[in-house]
């Protein structure tokens, strides 16, 4: 199963922790193809573009490197089976939500995984942001809130 791995967590050494140590190889271990975009776009192009000084030069070179990250994410959720998101925060990540909504369109199942416990919902009803949450439930996949629940989630165990 090709798997693209929507999340926040690459922003920080925690969430960066998380994601590189314990997300990562069980989804792994579970005998998924990681779409990552965490690492589809060259890291020592986005290094350079990050060193270099404040002003116009780095601007219009963040506006050029975004669009190829952009292009590399859309084609990997384009090329993937399934689309797991992370959802935790007090709302939903913006490039997370944009990224569920394009897999939605494709008609792509979508999988949430939200281990955060803080209420973070449009309503009583809702998990999360309603439309977020809509995408996932009508692209077939479901929320879940342990990461032992996500192999059933992926349709890997039953």
């Amino acid at each position: 199963m090709k798997l693209y791995l929507a999340s926040p967590l690459g922003f920080s050494e925690a969430g960066r922790h998380f994601y590189t140590e314990v997300l990562v190889p069980r989804l792994v271990g579970l005998g998924c193809e990681i779409l990552d975009p965490w690492i589809l776009t060259d890291a020592a192009k986005i290094e350079a573009v990050a060193r270099m000084p404040y002003g116009a030069e780095k601007r219009d070179a963040w506006r050029e490197l975004s669009v190829e990250i952009g292009r590399n994410n859309a084609d990997a959720i384009v090329a993937c089976d399934v689309l797991l998101a992370v959802l935790d925060g007090s709302d939903v990540d913006s490039g997370t939500a944009a990224e569920i909504g394009f897999a939605f369109a494709l008609k792509k199942k979508i999988v949430g995984y939200r281990g955060d416990f803080r209420l973070s919902a449009d309503n009583e009803g809702t998990t999360v942001n309603l439309q977020v949450e809509y995408f996932i439930r009508q692209s077939g996949g479901t929320i879940v809130t342990a990461l032992e629940e996500i192999p059933v989630a992926l349709s890997l165990k039953g």
